[in-house]
């Protein structure tokens, strides 16, 4: 059995007012209750519309679906400009907790098991356009060429650029842990292509890449295609900060072992979040090395919102 616990009706003008309701179902013998579906189906809902229409008459009246609190799986997660959204994850595939972060994997009906890095959302098994986006959306050769992958620890980047027939990919991602579960629980995502960690045209290096790129620019290696899948871009009022010296360093970095013909491609943020877009194309206009990019916006089915990737390339050489 399900009881209403309270009805409340706030006023926060002249003419809105909000009623909420607020109930809780029978517990059962588990400690935390699994919530399953609404009190009040759609039907139910239309009724109950349509009696408070007839008693407070409103020029407009609307229906919000309810909020959960203590179910066993939370399925809340806001998007990156902060809207909230109610996923349909059904199980929790995979947690741990890495040496760098928290590492859980969900699954959802709709978009499979999905990756979840300290509460943030990476990808999903659905999200190949993300994949594609930051590898250039068919518009590289990457046959013959030389490929850095940074970060990518769910296999996407890795398994998608050897159908190219790459000369070599080395890919740097700093968790094992990442590697691990994406082999195990996200298969739809990384096929094959990380169950072993050396092939004949690619390796995946489990080390921080500052110091792995630091030693690539001593020897003097350079790359054709250099794909920094380590982090959003961050959203803050202002351009400084640990993060953005993070992100400056990165870019700094990759133009040293960037090709004079080469290519580096990096996802954004949320195309609503157009103040820290803004100030990472700054950071782009004051790179030591001058260089010029382009931009699209690509729908990334389980982010819920159109995302932002960048195509970076050097001035002196120029864009195919």
């Amino acid at each position: 059995m399900s009881c209403f616990r309270s009805a409340v009706f706030s006023g926060y003008s002249p003419d809105l007012l909000t009623l909420c309701l607020q109930y809780q179902r029978e517990t059962t013998t588990e400690k935390t209750p699994s919530i399953v579906g609404p009190i009040l189906d759609n039907e139910d809902m239309q009724t109950f519309k349509e009696e408070v229409e007839k008693v407070l008459h409103p020029t407009q009246c609307k229906l919000f679906p309810e909020i959960q609190r203590g179910a066993k799986i939370d399925c809340y997660i806001p998007t990156a400009d902060r809207r909230l959204v109610q996923y349909d994850f059904d199980r929790t595939t995979f947690e741990a907790d890495s040496e760098y972060q928290n590492v859980k994997i969900m699954h959802s009906p709709q978009y499979g098991n999905m990756l979840i890095l300290d509460g943030d959302p990476n990808l999903a098994e659905s999200d190949i356009a993300y994949t594609r986006a930051i590898t250039g959306n068919g518009r590289e050769n990457y046959a013959g060429k030389d490929v850095l992958i940074l970060g990518g620890g769910d296999g996407g980047i890795l398994h998608e650029l050897r159908k190219e027939n790459p000369k070599f990919i080395i890919m740097v991602e700093i968790d094992q842990v990442v590697i691990d579960a994406a082999v195990k629980h996200l298969r739809g995502i990384c096929q094959d292509s990380m169950d072993q960690l050396k092939g004949e045209n690619y390796e995946v290096i489990v080390a921080d890449c500052i110091p792995i790129m630091q030693q690539y620019i001593a020897e003097g290696k350079t790359f054709d295609f250099i794909i920094n899948d380590l982090t959003a871009i961050p959203v803050t009022t202002e351009p400084r900060g640990s993060q953005w010296e993070f992100l400056h360093l990165i870019l700094d970095l990759s133009m040293q072992l960037l090709k004079s013909t080469g290519k580096y491609y990096t996802q954004g943020n949320a195309a609503n979040n157009k103040s820290a877009l803004q100030m990472y194309e700054e950071q782009l206009r004051t790179l030591k090395c001058p260089v010029s990019f382009r931009k699209e916006s690509i729908c990334v089915p389980s982010y819920l919102e159109m995302w932002i990737f960048y195509e970076v390339w050097k001035n002196n050489g120029s864009p195919s």
